[in-house]
């Protein structure tokens, strides 16, 4: 039986994967994205339309509650994949009330368009009779806080403990989907994931960022000692892994999503410098495409590497257990960090106009402030 999905910021880096892979494994469904096409979603991310109108993109913000409730009830959406959020700990400094609206009320909002469609607007427990339905909510584990060297890794029942208005922003729309499943019975389920690298990331992330500076020759930033830890997880594994929670996860469950690979930032940024210098070697014809990058002329990646301030409130480290969807769902990482990273090297050199089409003048005037390059 074919569905109807609505995937909310699915233009971004990890909603616009989604998309890919749904329209790949469910070719009949329907599949409405609906984005706000800020600063980090791009509509050229998403597949082309398809001829028989199963996918389709709706500019527009998830805190219009009359357009969700317009979409929801259309298109009969019986699937909602949230997605939708301010995501970068560096811009919530800075701009925290964008992240409260976006990520706390537009959850609020697309919560309630659920309630009120797929149950009636009923007040207690209506439990989502009738055709399955699930709201499946996206965060992260930066809900939890920071870890120390030898604390184990973040689990489903770990205590909440924000840092950054970011962080809070999610942990506060995480608490809000929990209650409209125990209030109301909307039947939802939430992952927390680790942090996430791949096709369509936008420069300002780290990965991304290291390889577009390395091929430019511009300097690539390095908070503070650079010894920071993260979890690294290839996006496609995410994917995957939302999809086995939506398909088989317990409803009013969450779980944790992991890849299994823990770095420190200064590793993993000299590794990806290492693996550009080698890809130069390998074909000569790059030093031609991008004649500023060191290794065009002889140099290494790694020297342009520069120690700047650290942010504020930085955690330290994160790391995911992911046993429970292991043994729950059977999903476990296919991706290891070594081919991830080379993939992702890949998929960038193979799409430089796409890179350099989301790199305007106000992207480059937020880097140059942020890192003071």
């Amino acid at each position: 039986m074919a569905g109807s999905w609505l995937v909310t910021g699915g233009a971004g880096f990890i909603g616009a994967n989604f998309v890919h892979t749904l329209r790949s494994a469910r070719p009949d469904d329907r599949v409405v994205v609906l984005d706000a096409l800020t600063y980090a979603g791009h509509r050229g991310s998403l597949p082309p339309d398809d001829a028989a109108g199963l996918l389709r993109f709706v500019h527009g913000d998830i805190c219009n509650a009359e357009l969700v409730a317009t979409l929801l009830r259309e298109h009969a959406i019986d699937t909602i994949v949230h997605f939708a959020a301010e995501s970068h700990v560096d811009r919530s400094v800075k701009e925290p009330g964008a992240f409260v609206q976006t990520n706390v009320v537009g959850t609020y909002t697309l919560l309630e368009a659920a309630r009120r469609h797929w149950l009636g607007g009923a007040e207690v427990g209506a439990g989502g009779a009738g055709a399955p339905r699930r709201f499946h909510h996206v965060s992260t584990d930066e809900v939890y806080g920071s870890l120390g060297a030898e604390d184990p890794p973040f689990h489903e029942a770990t205590a909440y403990a924000p840092n950054s208005p970011y962080a809070a922003s999610k942990a506060a729309a995480d608490h809000l989907v929990r209650a409209y499943h125990r209030t109301y019975g909307l039947p939802l389920t939430i992952s927390n994931c680790s942090n996430n690298y791949g096709p369509y990331q936008f420069p300002e992330k780290l990965l991304p960022l290291v390889i577009v500076h390395a091929l430019q020759g511009k300097p690539i930033p390095l908070y503070g000692d650079g010894r920071n830890v993260r979890d690294w997880m290839h996006v496609e594994d995410h994917v995957q892994g939302i999809l086995a929670v939506i398909a088989r996860g317990r409803v009013g469950e969450s779980y944790n999503l992991g890849g299994n690979s823990e770095r420190t930032n200064v590793e993993l940024v000299t590794a990806l410098c290492a693996l550009i210098d080698a890809r130069f070697a390998a074909d000569p014809a790059l030093a031609a495409r991008f004649p500023q990058a060191p290794p065009a002329r002889g140099a290494s990646c790694a020297s342009l590497i520069v120690r700047v301030q650290d942010r504020p409130g930085h955690d330290r480290r994160y790391a995911i257990d992911a046993s429970k969807a292991a043994h729950e769902l059977g999903v476990a990482p296919q991706w290891s960090l070594e081919r991830g990273l080379a993939a992702t090297l890949d998929w960038y050199l193979d799409h430089e106009p796409w890179w350099r089409s989301v790199m305007d003048a106000s992207y480059r005037d937020w880097i140059q402030q942020q890192y003071r390059l």
